[in-house]
């Protein structure tokens, strides 16, 4: 068995997880002024209460899947991990605040019965939940494009290196495909008015998504593409629009799964193209990291196969239990009054 190349499928799969799992409470939270926004101040709180409820039980466990990506990367693939942490410092370190202020306030807005406080605790949620997804899509789009890579392994470039057109667009087509799948996923876990407002925009951040996505893939597929890429890319379009069009006729199910479908694909779509490398070299005479150049030694990929093969299961039935446990519909009436927490 070729347990570098398992580790690499394991990792894409790892990043498939997160975007679609954490997709989603992206796109709830950056929504929360638009969808949030009511007749006035105590329907506008009710209306936010109730979008931050329905990922409440959700979003500190997706994260799990970029903390096991992450470490499964250090110790699967020691060099690339320390070459992509070195190309990427800053981003990584702004995600990184991102996702902290974000989860701050997603744990510190109920502690005060204050609308300034609440106000700037929401301004928290919105900006990491925006950020953060672009951030992703900036960083995995830059590692398909290629970096210059020295004949040590060594990151050449600086932070504006990272700054091209490909990894920008990349980094709004996770954002767009985010919001779309937020949208789709208060559409199915709401009732009242926020779910048809969630359906309606739904339908038009997917169209745009849309079009984003279809640039970008197109990029991929003349750059790096193979009929491997080619094939998700069409499962990852045909999806979103497949997901569009049951949003309409009130499919809330099978519009966020269609969401899920296409983040996967996309991914997809980024691993294929990278394969056999996990970072390019974009220099003359530079060396490319690969699966096999940048894996650690056999026995430590072994045993870490042992591991995942026992413990992925766990999750696995752990998350879907969550999930189905927390499957039904909230209303702002189920949202109570507002304690204060001193």
């Amino acid at each position: 068995m070729d347990y570098a190349l398992f580790w690499f499928c394991l990792i894409g799969l790892l990043w498939a997880g997160y975007l679609v799992l954490e997709g989603f409470d992206f796109g709830v939270g950056a929504l929360l002024p638009v969808l949030g926004a009511g007749t006035d101040a105590a329907d506008t709180e009710k209306r936010r209460r109730l979008m931050l409820t329905t990922i409440g039980p959700h979003w500190d466990g997706n994260e799990v899947w970029l903390l096991t990506a992450g470490g499964a990367t250090f110790a699967a693939f020691p060099h690339w991990y320390a070459t992509m942490f070195s190309a990427f410092y800053l981003p990584l370190l702004v995600l990184l605040v991102a996702l902290i202020v974000r989860n701050m306030g997603f744990e510190y807005r109920g502690k005060r019965d204050d609308a300034t406080w609440r106000r700037r605790w929401d301004l928290a949620i919105i900006g990491g939940s925006v950020l953060a997804p672009f951030l992703v899509g900036v960083a995995l789009t830059n590692l398909v494009r290629g970096l210059p890579i020295d004949q040590d392994m060594e990151f050449t470039g600086s932070v504006f290196t990272l700054l091209n057109v490909p990894s920008l667009l990349g980094g709004l087509v996770v954002l767009g495909l985010s919001l779309t799948h937020g949208a789709f996923f208060l559409a199915l876990k709401t009732r009242g008015e926020i779910r048809g407002e969630a359906a309606r925009l739904g339908t038009w951040l997917g169209l745009g998504s849309a079009l984003l996505a279809v640039a970008l893939l197109l990029w991929l597929g003349l750059t790096q593409g193979t009929a491997w890429t080619w094939l998700t890319s069409a499962v990852a379009a045909v999806s979103l629009l497949a997901a569009i069009g049951a949003n309409t006729r009130g499919a809330e199910g099978w519009a966020f799964a269609g969401t899920a479908v296409t983040i996967a694909s996309a991914v997809a779509t980024y691993f294929l193209a990278l394969f056999p490398d996990v970072m390019p070299s974009t220099l003359l005479g530079g060396l490319s990291l690969s699966i096999e150049n940048a894996s650690s030694s056999e026995l430590t990929l072994q045993i870490m196969s042992v591991a995942a093969l026992v413990f992925t299961p766990v999750v696995l039935a752990y998350t879907a239990w969550t999930y189905w446990t927390f499957r039904k519909r909230l209303g702002t009436q189920h949202i109570p009054e507002a304690v204060s927490v001193r």
